[in-house]
């Protein structure tokens, strides 16, 4: 069975088309163009913001043209992850996906059911005749994943709705009424290359196999951070051999889990041996650790020809290994006022060392302003230590919970009378738009629920067929049920 096949037909149509495109986060032209043909297409008002997020407005249907208005909002952009021994050019291809069981998965690379079944959802019902809904304002932002700066952009008064659904969560029991805000951390530096003697060989030490996963929704889990596990291995490689490291490359995208790693270092012949035993005996004790949340986690060591014939002082790798072990990551402090909920963390998403230059990437998340610059300034410090700077940028708020909001307790009552159990009301960890779009419409009633999917921001993201139908079900009863204008 292929995608289009799928119920309800009109969703899963446009999340096919969609899929077409090419949409990395700055890279939107094509699919903000698609969607802006459509909305002009239907003969609706469409107009795009001086950043770039689309508004399409479609008037109420027969009979529901007193209540009130509702913003439906979907980012266009996507994470573009794949795995290492995927070929792929997020720039130029569509997406490959295929129907397993009950699952819609992609071929080696993220399926962008983040936040591509939003978008799909809000185009069909723009595009339906027979479906209920009050005025619609539809929304579609920009930049989503690696920075937020579509939602940043997006001045008041642009939006005249009072209620926003936002479609971004994935989990199909869920109301989310807050979230974490979250800043890059970028610390940079550079080093003085030495020359290598005659004598030494080099290998390429490669960590793969990490499940990866979303650096918000998944960082309870305790998965393997390969960048963090690339440098424990390398320093305790140090107290069995002495070896220079040419180069390390690890991570992606911030807001992504990384899953691999690999380092290039140059040491004397006669220590391959011990290089290579020295190697299975630290890595069996990380895959130990790791068996549970990370079964495919693997390490492995291959001679190669020589790529270099300058490397790093022994005094500044020691500091910058040093430095980067000190580095938080993973959960923070929990919540004391909201049961199971990450307050702070860190994901150090990517490190680059190569030919003198040191950066590395880090995404901190808090749903407490306060904390999360002050875990950011821990970040700081730490590689201060190694004499790298700091800089810290695409700072967003989080988005406070507000338990009383009437449209969450109507979607409550919903979704209790539909399924005979009462929906979980959470916040999360990840970082939804709300918070920012709230910063200019603060009168603004917002929910976001959607679909079951799982993996987002890794090659192993899928989305479940029959979650999209609860979904689907659940989100044309809300509409029916937006309460008069005042």
């Amino acid at each position: 069975m292929s995608v289009v096949e799928l119920q309800p037909k009109s969703l899963w149509s446009y999340f096919n088309q969609l899929n077409q495109i090419p949409r990395p986060s700055k890279k939107e032209d094509a699919v903000r163009n698609w969607v802006v043909g459509l909305g002009q297409q239907w003969g609706f008002e469409t107009q795009i913001d001086e950043v770039g997020n689309v508004l399409i407005r479609k008037p109420a249907s027969l009979g529901m043209e007193d209540r009130k208005t509702v913003v439906l909002q979907s980012h266009l952009d996507m994470v573009c992850q794949k795995n290492n021994d995927t070929i792929f050019d997020f720039d130029i291809q569509g997406i490959e996906m295929f129907v397993d069981g009950d699952w819609v998965r992609a071929r080696g690379t993220t399926l962008g059911a983040d936040n591509g079944i939003g978008v799909a959802t809000i185009l069909a019902i723009l595009d339906s005749n027979d479906i209920a809904h009050p005025p619609i304002e539809a929304l579609f932002t920009i930049d989503e994943e690696t920075g937020m700066t579509g939602a940043l952009g997006l001045k008041g008064g642009f939006l005249k709705g009072e209620v926003l659904l936002n479609l971004d969560t994935e989990d199909d029991d869920e109301l989310s009424i807050g979230c974490a805000g979250g800043v890059d951390v970028t610390s940079s530096g550079t080093y003085q290359e030495e020359a290598l003697h005659d004598d030494v060989i080099q290998f390429q030490i490669t960590l793969n196999g990490g499940s990866g996963g979303h650096s918000g929704m998944d960082i309870h889990k305790g998965i393997c951070n390969a960048n963090k596990m690339m440098n424990r291995l390398l320093l305790e490689l140090l107290s069995d051999i002495d070896f220079r490291i040419i180069s390390i490359q690890g991570g992606g995208l911030r807001n992504a889990i990384p899953r691999e790693s690999q380092a290039v270092i140059a040491l004397h012949a006669e220590d391959e041996t011990a290089l290579k035993t020295a190697l299975a005996n630290h890595f069996r004790s990380i895959s130990e650790e790791y068996k549970s949340t990370d079964p495919e986690l693997r390490a492995s060591c291959e001679k190669i020809e020589s790529v270099s014939e300058h490397a790093m002082p022994e005094d500044d790798q020691l500091a910058i290994l040093m430095a980067i072990q000190t580095c938080p990551v993973g959960i923070h402090r929990m919540s004391p006022d909201i049961p199971n909920l990450v307050q702070t963390s860190n994901n150090l998403a990517r490190v680059e060392i190569s030919q003198g230059k040191i950066s590395l990437q880090c995404l901190c998340r808090s749903s407490v302003d306060s904390e999360k610059i002050d875990h950011a300034n821990s970040i700081a410090s730490a590689f201060g230590l190694a004499g790298l700077e700091t800089e810290y940028s695409g700072s967003y708020p989080g988005w406070t919970p507000n338990p009383k909001s009437p449209i969450v307790a109507m979607l409550r009552d919903l979704y209790t009378e539909k399924y005979r159990e009462e929906p979980r009301v959470l916040a999360c960890h990840a970082g939804l738009e709300c918070g920012i779009l709230g910063t200019n419409y603060p009168d603004m009633d917002m929910v976001s629920f959607g679909p079951n999917i799982r993996g987002a921001h890794s090659p192993d993201e899928c989305v479940q067929i029959s979650s999209v139908q609860k979904f689907w079900g659940f989100f044309l009863d809300a509409l029916e049920r937006i309460p008069q204008k005042a």
